[in-house]
Formats: structure tokens, C-alpha cells, sequence
């Protein structure tokens, strides 16, 4: 169970579920780069999976590359798998994922996904499934870089259309095509 998480004042930290390969569009790793050097350019720490791999890797380096903090938290058994980043301002090791997952969203203002697999869509309905229930009112923001996303974006519409969900759930999620629209809905969510 997920602890309670009060109103969201200030976002100092971005939490980004993504995956830990590249992915087959060539796009998408950029679209992970751009975000890491705008997190760290506006002055935010980033909070991810501490893999040295993938998407996870890349944003990290662009974050840190472009002077900004980082927080990774990783799993014991993910260590040697995922070549934990030696160059961190913290990393955390847990024992379970499950418990990944926890430190990565209580140490966060805010929940970025970028394109990933079944890792990224657990993290993803995690999230959203805390916020449908009220235990925080973090933003969720999914990043459909060249409409990788489009999927799940109509899934969560079909779970709604199918009377399996009220109407308000779609609108928990923000969905922007690239780094720059995360980021302008993040600074609209911190100016709110």
C-alpha cells in the first residue's frame, strides 16, 4: 500500500519510468536526452532506476551531463544486470522491486514515462491507480514520443468508454509528444 501524499506545492524532483533498452525508433533516445538536460536545466533533480542502460542510462547521463542531480534507486538482483551508474549524486539499493518503485515515487514531485516495456507500464498503472484512488495528487505525465503511446493512451479511453472506469481517470494522465511539452506541463502544474 501506497503511503498518503498530500498537495503538491513545489516540484524539486522528477521521477522518470522509462525503459532500459533504446528502443527500435532512433527518435525516442533522443527524446530521453532532451529530457535529462531540461530537468537538470530547470534546476530539478532527477529520480530514476539508476540503470546505466537504455533510456534509463541516457537521461541520467544527459541530467548529470548537463549539471544536474540524480537519485537512482535500483534493485540488489538489477545491479550487475543493469550496470548501476557509477557517477551518481545518491543511489539507493533495494531489495525488491517493489519496494524500488516506493523510494522512487515518495522521493519525487512528479512522474515523467517515457517509451519502455512491461517494467515502465507496471511503474505507469502503479502510479495511476494511487492517484485514481486519491493517496497523492502528483502529475503524471506520459511523453508519446513519434506516437509511441497512442496504445495505451486508447486503452486507458477503452477502460473508460467499457464503463470499467469513471470519465475522470483519463484526465489523471498528461500526454505531450515530447521533452519540451513535459516539461511545460510540469511548469504549468508548479505554477498552478
Amino acid at each position: 500500500m501506497s503511503p498518503k501524499v498530500g498537495p503538491m506545492s513545489d516540484i524539486r524532483s522528477i521521477c522518470v519510468y522509462c525503459g532500459s533498452r533504446d528502443g527500435a525508433d532512433p527518435a525516442v533516445p533522443a527524446t530521453a536526452e532532451a529530457l535529462g538536460r531540461a530537468i537538470a536545466g530547470a534546476g530539478w533533480r532527477l529520480v530514476y532506476g539508476a540503470g546505466d542502460v537504455g533510456l534509463m542510462g541516457r537521461v541520467a547521463r544527459a541530467a548529470q551531463g548537463a549539471g544536474g542531480a540524480a537519485l537512482g534507486v535500483i534493485p540488489e538482483h538489477l545491479v550487475l544486470r543493469e550496470a548501476r551508474a557509477r557517477d551518481l549524486s545518491r543511489a539507493v539499493v533495494t531489495e525488491t522491486m517493489h519496494e524500488r518503485k516506493k523510494v522512487m515515487f515518495m522521493n519525487a514531485d512528479a512522474v515523467v514515462v517515457l517509451p519502455g516495456g512491461a517494467g515502465t507500464l507496471d511503474e505507469f498503472f502503479e502510479v495511476l491507480t494511487w492517484r485514481q484512488l486519491g493517496l497523492h495528487d502528483k502529475p503524471i505525465v506520459v511523453v508519446d514520443a513519434n506516437g509511441y503511446w497512442a496504445p495505451l493512451r486508447a486503452l486507458v479511453e477503452r477502460v473508460v468508454d467499457g464503463g470499467f472506469a469513471d470519465r475522470s481517470l483519463a484526465g489523471l494522465v498528461t500526454w505531450v509528444p515530447d521533452a519540451e511539452g513535459a516539461m511545460t506541463a510540469l511548469r504549468e502544474r508548479l505554477s498552478a
